[in-house]
């Protein structure tokens, strides 16, 4: 499970004295327990598919924090905001390519019976995105069902 493992990567890092690291790993482990604490679910811990979301949404934040960095010329705090990029990357299932999302995008379709116009988008993105198990990053997924849909 991605929150045992992060625990021991933890442990290791702090060992290995990688205090960047460290950050890192300790400003995900906090995410994931204000998650549980949101969530009534302090005791049982958060299903496994529910940390992949929410590691999502941090990966999804530090890219836009990388990219606004970058244009406002900061160039250190970017850099800082991909290394935690990475490390959340690390612990997510590997993300489908293309032809693996159309594969799914088209399963979704003759699954669902959905007439193809832009009302069908958002029930499509959500079953296509329900079928890879989070090993498809959701802008990629919108951008390809909306080119269908065109």
């Amino acid at each position: 499970m991605i929150k045992q493992s992060l625990g021991q990567d933890l442990k290791t890092a702090m060992l290995a004295g990688d205090k960047p690291r460290v950050q890192a790993l300790q400003t995900l482990k906090g995410a994931i327990l204000n998650a549980e604490i949101a969530e009534g679910k302090r005791e049982e811990g958060l299903a496994e598919d529910a940390v992949i979301a929410l590691f999502q949404k941090e990966l999804k934040k530090r890219n836009e924090a990388a990219a606004l960095y970058d244009q406002g010329g900061n160039t250190e705090s970017a850099a800082e905001e991909r290394f935690e990029a990475e490390i959340i990357q690390s612990y997510l299932p590997a993300q489908l390519d293309e032809a693996a999302i159309n594969e799914l995008i088209d399963q979704a379709i003759s699954e669902l019976s959905l007439e193809l116009n832009n009302q069908a988008m958002g029930q499509l993105i959500g079953a296509v995105k329900q079928k890879s198990g989070g090993a498809a990053d959701g802008a990629l997924v919108a951008r390809l069902v909306k080119a269908r849909l065109s």
